[in-house]
Protein backbone atom coordinates (compact mmCIF):
# COMPACT_ATOMS: atom_id res chain seq x y z
CA UNK A 1 0.00 0.00 0.00
CA UNK A 2 1.50 3.43 -0.79
CA UNK A 3 0.47 6.61 1.05
CA UNK A 4 1.38 10.47 -0.15
CA UNK A 5 1.28 13.07 2.19
CA UNK A 6 1.63 16.81 1.34
CA UNK A 7 0.14 19.92 2.22
CA UNK A 8 -0.09 21.84 -0.90
CA UNK A 9 -1.46 18.95 -3.94
CA UNK A 10 -1.20 21.49 -6.47
CA UNK A 11 1.50 23.92 -5.83
CA UNK A 12 2.29 25.84 -9.25
CA UNK A 13 0.02 23.37 -11.73
CA UNK A 14 -1.32 20.42 -12.49
CA UNK A 15 1.70 18.04 -13.54
CA UNK A 16 2.35 18.56 -9.71
CA UNK A 17 -1.04 16.87 -9.06
CA UNK A 18 -0.57 13.97 -12.00
CA UNK A 19 2.57 13.56 -10.60
CA UNK A 20 1.65 12.24 -6.83
CA UNK A 21 -1.47 10.37 -8.44
CA UNK A 22 1.14 8.46 -10.39
CA UNK A 23 2.83 7.16 -7.38
CA UNK A 24 0.13 5.84 -5.49
CA UNK A 25 -1.88 4.71 -8.49
CA UNK A 26 -0.03 4.59 -11.73
CA UNK A 27 -1.52 5.21 -14.91
CA UNK A 28 -4.61 5.95 -13.06
CA UNK A 29 -4.50 9.57 -14.61
CA UNK A 30 -2.98 7.99 -17.75
CA UNK A 31 0.35 8.81 -19.08
CA UNK A 32 1.73 12.56 -18.53
CA UNK A 33 1.02 13.72 -21.81
CA UNK A 34 -2.62 12.63 -22.28
CA UNK A 35 -3.22 14.33 -18.37
CA UNK A 36 -1.94 17.30 -19.72
CA UNK A 37 -3.93 17.37 -22.74
CA UNK A 38 -7.18 15.86 -21.12
CA UNK A 39 -6.47 18.10 -17.99
CA UNK A 40 -3.67 20.49 -17.39
CA UNK A 41 -4.17 22.91 -20.90
CA UNK A 42 -8.17 22.95 -20.61
CA UNK A 43 -8.00 23.87 -16.63
CA UNK A 44 -5.00 25.98 -16.34
CA UNK A 45 -5.06 27.59 -20.07
CA UNK A 46 -8.56 27.90 -20.87
CA UNK A 47 -10.34 27.54 -16.79
CA UNK A 48 -12.43 25.15 -17.70
CA UNK A 49 -14.82 24.97 -14.99
CA UNK A 50 -16.16 21.79 -16.18
CA UNK A 51 -12.87 20.07 -16.79
CA UNK A 52 -11.93 20.77 -13.43
CA UNK A 53 -14.62 19.49 -11.59
CA UNK A 54 -14.44 15.92 -13.69
CA UNK A 55 -10.66 16.08 -12.47
CA UNK A 56 -11.71 16.69 -8.61
CA UNK A 57 -14.90 13.90 -9.14
CA UNK A 58 -12.14 11.51 -10.36
CA UNK A 59 -9.27 12.22 -7.70
CA UNK A 60 -11.44 12.67 -4.31
CA UNK A 61 -12.00 9.05 -3.62
CA UNK A 62 -8.48 8.23 -2.99
CA UNK A 63 -7.64 12.16 -1.28
CA UNK A 64 -8.82 12.65 2.46
CA UNK A 65 -8.36 16.44 3.13
CA UNK A 66 -8.02 18.35 6.04
CA UNK A 67 -9.19 21.84 5.98
CA UNK A 68 -8.16 24.64 8.99
CA UNK A 69 -11.64 26.00 8.72
CA UNK A 70 -13.45 22.63 9.30
CA UNK A 71 -14.49 23.41 13.07
CA UNK A 72 -15.61 19.43 13.49
CA UNK A 73 -11.42 19.14 12.95
CA UNK A 74 -9.92 22.09 14.92
CA UNK A 75 -12.23 23.90 16.76
CA UNK A 76 -10.05 26.40 18.43
CA UNK A 77 -8.79 28.38 15.18
CA UNK A 78 -9.95 32.15 15.17
CA UNK A 79 -11.52 33.85 12.21
CA UNK A 80 -9.31 34.69 9.25
CA UNK A 81 -10.91 38.34 7.56
CA UNK A 82 -9.63 39.39 4.70
CA UNK A 83 -10.19 42.75 3.20
CA UNK A 84 -9.28 44.35 -0.56
CA UNK A 85 -7.16 47.62 0.60
CA UNK A 86 -7.89 49.90 -2.59
CA UNK A 87 -4.59 52.23 -3.33
CA UNK A 88 -4.48 55.34 -5.72
CA UNK A 89 -1.85 56.58 -8.23
CA UNK A 90 -0.32 59.68 -7.18
CA UNK A 91 -0.29 62.12 -10.17
CA UNK A 92 3.42 61.74 -10.67
CA UNK A 93 2.80 57.47 -10.51
CA UNK A 94 0.05 58.02 -13.05
CA UNK A 95 2.66 59.54 -15.68
CA UNK A 96 5.27 57.58 -15.42
CA UNK A 97 2.13 54.37 -15.58
CA UNK A 98 1.36 56.06 -18.88
CA UNK A 99 4.82 57.00 -20.44
CA UNK A 100 5.97 53.48 -19.73
CA UNK A 101 2.65 51.28 -21.09
CA UNK A 102 2.74 53.08 -24.24
CA UNK A 103 6.92 52.78 -24.61
CA UNK A 104 6.10 49.14 -23.93
CA UNK A 105 3.39 48.63 -26.22
CA UNK A 106 4.94 49.87 -29.18
CA UNK A 107 7.50 47.26 -28.41
CA UNK A 108 5.06 44.59 -28.20
CA UNK A 109 3.65 45.75 -31.29
CA UNK A 110 6.58 45.66 -32.99
CA UNK A 111 8.14 42.15 -31.93
CA UNK A 112 8.68 39.88 -34.39
CA UNK A 113 8.87 37.04 -32.39
CA UNK A 114 6.63 34.93 -30.06
CA UNK A 115 9.66 34.58 -27.44
CA UNK A 116 10.12 38.26 -27.64
CA UNK A 117 6.87 39.28 -27.66
CA UNK A 118 6.68 36.86 -24.72
CA UNK A 119 9.70 38.88 -22.54
CA UNK A 120 8.10 42.34 -23.54
CA UNK A 121 4.94 41.62 -22.19
CA UNK A 122 6.67 39.90 -18.81
CA UNK A 123 9.10 43.20 -18.76
CA UNK A 124 5.58 45.21 -18.99
CA UNK A 125 4.38 43.48 -16.04
CA UNK A 126 7.41 43.98 -13.95
CA UNK A 127 7.68 47.74 -14.93
CA UNK A 128 3.66 48.42 -13.90
CA UNK A 129 4.19 46.27 -10.61
CA UNK A 130 7.08 48.39 -9.53
CA UNK A 131 5.34 51.74 -10.05
CA UNK A 132 2.39 50.85 -8.44
CA UNK A 133 4.63 49.83 -5.75
CA UNK A 134 6.25 52.87 -5.90
CA UNK A 135 7.98 55.06 -8.48
CA UNK A 136 11.88 54.63 -7.02
CA UNK A 137 11.40 50.71 -6.74
CA UNK A 138 11.03 51.33 -10.57
CA UNK A 139 13.36 54.89 -11.17
CA UNK A 140 15.93 53.25 -8.74
CA UNK A 141 16.05 57.32 -7.77
CA UNK A 142 13.94 60.24 -6.50
CA UNK A 143 11.87 60.52 -3.94
CA UNK A 144 11.69 57.78 -1.80
CA UNK A 145 9.44 59.13 0.59
CA UNK A 146 6.06 57.19 1.62
CA UNK A 147 3.64 60.47 0.11
CA UNK A 148 5.07 59.38 -3.63
CA UNK A 149 3.07 56.49 -3.56
CA UNK A 150 -0.47 55.59 -2.84
CA UNK A 151 0.15 51.73 -1.44
CA UNK A 152 3.26 53.19 1.14
CA UNK A 153 0.25 55.71 2.22
CA UNK A 154 -2.10 52.87 2.93
CA UNK A 155 0.69 51.15 4.32
CA UNK A 156 0.94 53.52 6.70
CA UNK A 157 -2.14 54.36 7.44
CA UNK A 158 -2.67 50.55 8.26
CA UNK A 159 0.10 50.49 10.24
CA UNK A 160 -0.51 53.06 12.63
CA UNK A 161 -3.75 51.40 13.74
CA UNK A 162 -1.92 48.37 14.26
CA UNK A 163 0.82 49.96 16.36
CA UNK A 164 -2.00 51.81 18.16
CA UNK A 165 -3.62 48.67 18.96
CA UNK A 166 -0.43 46.57 20.30
CA UNK A 167 -0.80 44.19 17.68
CA UNK A 168 2.03 42.66 15.34
CA UNK A 169 1.97 42.71 11.47
CA UNK A 170 3.42 40.64 8.48
CA UNK A 171 4.82 42.61 5.41
CA UNK A 172 5.11 40.28 2.43
CA UNK A 173 6.56 41.74 -1.06
CA UNK A 174 7.45 39.80 -4.14
CA UNK A 175 10.51 41.92 -3.94
CA UNK A 176 13.39 42.57 -1.50
CA UNK A 177 14.15 45.77 -3.22
CA UNK A 178 11.09 46.54 -2.34
CA UNK A 179 11.38 45.76 1.20
CA UNK A 180 14.44 47.87 1.69
CA UNK A 181 12.75 51.03 0.28
CA UNK A 182 9.41 49.58 2.97
CA UNK A 183 12.12 49.68 5.38
CA UNK A 184 13.41 52.73 5.25
CA UNK A 185 9.75 54.91 4.99
CA UNK A 186 8.37 52.65 8.32
CA UNK A 187 11.73 54.19 9.92
CA UNK A 188 11.40 57.91 8.97
CA UNK A 189 7.08 57.79 9.43
CA UNK A 190 7.16 55.62 12.27
CA UNK A 191 10.31 55.78 13.85
CA UNK A 192 10.21 51.90 14.14
CA UNK A 193 12.76 49.63 12.86
CA UNK A 194 11.14 46.41 11.08
CA UNK A 195 12.53 43.31 10.95
CA UNK A 196 13.77 42.35 7.73
CA UNK A 197 13.17 38.39 6.51
CA UNK A 198 14.73 37.99 2.85
CA UNK A 199 16.89 35.53 1.24
CA UNK A 200 20.54 36.80 1.37
CA UNK A 201 20.24 35.80 5.24
CA UNK A 202 22.27 33.30 6.45
CA UNK A 203 20.05 30.19 8.52
CA UNK A 204 21.24 31.91 11.62
CA UNK A 205 20.50 35.19 10.62
CA UNK A 206 16.83 33.75 9.91
CA UNK A 207 16.65 32.14 13.32
CA UNK A 208 17.24 35.14 15.31
CA UNK A 209 15.19 37.49 13.16
CA UNK A 210 11.93 34.64 14.10
CA UNK A 211 12.90 33.93 17.54
CA UNK A 212 12.99 37.96 18.22
CA UNK A 213 9.45 38.57 16.50
CA UNK A 214 7.92 35.35 18.21
CA UNK A 215 9.26 36.57 21.54
CA UNK A 216 10.05 40.27 21.44
CA UNK A 217 6.67 42.44 22.09
CA UNK A 218 8.94 45.71 20.82
CA UNK A 219 9.19 43.89 17.39
CA UNK A 220 5.93 44.43 15.74
CA UNK A 221 6.57 44.60 12.21
CA UNK A 222 8.13 41.90 10.01
CA UNK A 223 9.07 42.55 6.24
CA UNK A 224 8.96 39.32 4.53
CA UNK A 225 10.02 38.63 0.57
CA UNK A 226 7.60 36.36 -0.26
CA UNK A 227 9.46 33.75 -2.03
CA UNK A 228 11.94 33.49 1.20
CA UNK A 229 8.92 33.98 3.79
CA UNK A 230 6.01 32.53 2.06
CA UNK A 231 6.51 28.66 3.26
CA UNK A 232 7.70 26.70 6.30
CA UNK A 233 7.38 29.60 8.64
CA UNK A 234 5.80 29.73 12.55
CA UNK A 235 4.98 33.38 12.90
CA UNK A 236 1.62 33.40 15.03
CA UNK A 237 2.56 36.61 17.25
CA UNK A 238 1.31 38.58 14.24
CA UNK A 239 -2.13 38.87 14.08
CA UNK A 240 -2.12 40.69 11.04
CA UNK A 241 -0.46 40.54 7.22
CA UNK A 242 0.03 42.55 4.24
CA UNK A 243 -0.02 41.56 0.87
CA UNK A 244 1.77 44.77 -0.42
CA UNK A 245 1.97 43.42 -4.33
CA UNK A 246 -0.35 40.12 -5.14
CA UNK A 247 1.53 37.33 -6.77
CA UNK A 248 -1.71 36.83 -8.68
CA UNK A 249 -1.51 32.60 -7.74
CA UNK A 250 -4.72 32.22 -4.74
CA UNK A 251 -2.53 29.40 -3.46
CA UNK A 252 0.54 30.75 -2.52
CA UNK A 253 -0.97 33.96 -0.96
CA UNK A 254 -3.11 31.74 1.25
CA UNK A 255 0.82 29.59 1.93
CA UNK A 256 2.26 33.59 2.93
CA UNK A 257 -1.43 34.33 4.79
CA UNK A 258 -0.61 30.58 6.77
CA UNK A 259 2.64 31.80 8.35
CA UNK A 260 0.42 33.30 10.90
CA UNK A 261 -2.72 31.48 10.60
CA UNK A 262 -2.11 28.36 11.71
CA UNK A 263 -2.22 25.83 14.46
CA UNK A 264 -1.72 27.62 17.47
CA UNK A 265 -3.35 30.93 16.35
CA UNK A 266 -5.15 32.17 19.27
CA UNK A 267 -6.45 35.39 17.74
CA UNK A 268 -8.85 36.57 14.87
CA UNK A 269 -6.48 37.19 11.80
CA UNK A 270 -6.50 40.44 9.34
CA UNK A 271 -5.14 39.81 5.61
CA UNK A 272 -4.93 43.04 3.74
CA UNK A 273 -4.47 43.01 0.24
CA UNK A 274 -3.57 46.02 -1.32
CA UNK A 275 -4.86 46.42 -5.04
CA UNK A 276 -4.08 50.03 -6.75
CA UNK A 277 -7.56 50.88 -8.17
CA UNK A 278 -8.13 51.66 -12.62
CA UNK A 279 -5.10 49.60 -12.72
CA UNK A 280 -4.05 46.31 -14.36
CA UNK A 281 -3.82 45.29 -10.95
CA UNK A 282 -7.53 45.64 -10.29
CA UNK A 283 -8.15 44.17 -13.84
CA UNK A 284 -6.19 40.77 -13.05
CA UNK A 285 -7.47 40.31 -9.66
CA UNK A 286 -11.14 40.35 -10.48
CA UNK A 287 -9.90 37.54 -12.78
CA UNK A 288 -8.20 35.97 -10.23
CA UNK A 289 -11.39 36.18 -8.23
CA UNK A 290 -14.27 34.82 -10.70
CA UNK A 291 -11.58 31.62 -11.71
CA UNK A 292 -10.76 31.25 -7.74
CA UNK A 293 -13.26 28.42 -8.05
CA UNK A 294 -10.91 25.96 -10.08
CA UNK A 295 -8.08 26.46 -7.09
CA UNK A 296 -9.19 23.31 -5.64
CA UNK A 297 -8.61 21.20 -8.86
CA UNK A 298 -6.10 23.57 -10.55
CA UNK A 299 -4.16 26.56 -10.58
CA UNK A 300 -4.50 30.44 -12.56
CA UNK A 301 -1.42 30.88 -14.41
CA UNK A 302 -1.64 34.57 -14.38
CA UNK A 303 1.30 35.82 -15.84
CA UNK A 304 2.15 33.47 -18.35
CA UNK A 305 -1.64 33.30 -19.28
CA UNK A 306 -1.52 37.23 -20.30
CA UNK A 307 1.60 36.55 -22.49
CA UNK A 308 -0.94 34.68 -25.00
CA UNK A 309 -4.10 37.69 -25.18
CA UNK A 310 -4.10 39.53 -28.22
CA UNK A 311 -2.27 43.69 -28.19
CA UNK A 312 -5.84 45.14 -27.50
CA UNK A 313 -6.47 42.68 -24.90
CA UNK A 314 -3.43 44.01 -23.79
CA UNK A 315 -3.87 47.09 -23.85
CA UNK A 316 -7.26 47.03 -22.35
CA UNK A 317 -6.13 44.89 -18.80
CA UNK A 318 -2.75 47.61 -18.58
CA UNK A 319 -4.75 50.86 -19.50
CA UNK A 320 -5.70 53.32 -16.86
CA UNK A 321 -9.52 53.19 -16.54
Amino acid sequence: MKVAMTGTPVENRLSELWSIFDFINKGYLGSLVDFSKNYSIPIERFKELSRAQKLKKAISPFMLRRLKTDKTIISDLPEKVVLDDFCYLTKPQVALYERILNESMESITKSESRMNRRGAIFKLITNLKQICNHPYHFLKHGDMSANASGKTQKLIDILSNILDNEEKVLIFTQYKEMGTILENIIIQELSQTPLFFHGSLNVKQREDIIKKFQQDIESKIMILSLKAGGLGLNLTSATNVIHYDLWWNPAVEDQATDRTYRIGQNKNVMIHRFVTLSTFEEKIDKIIKDKRELANAAVFEGEKTITELSDDEIYEIFSLA
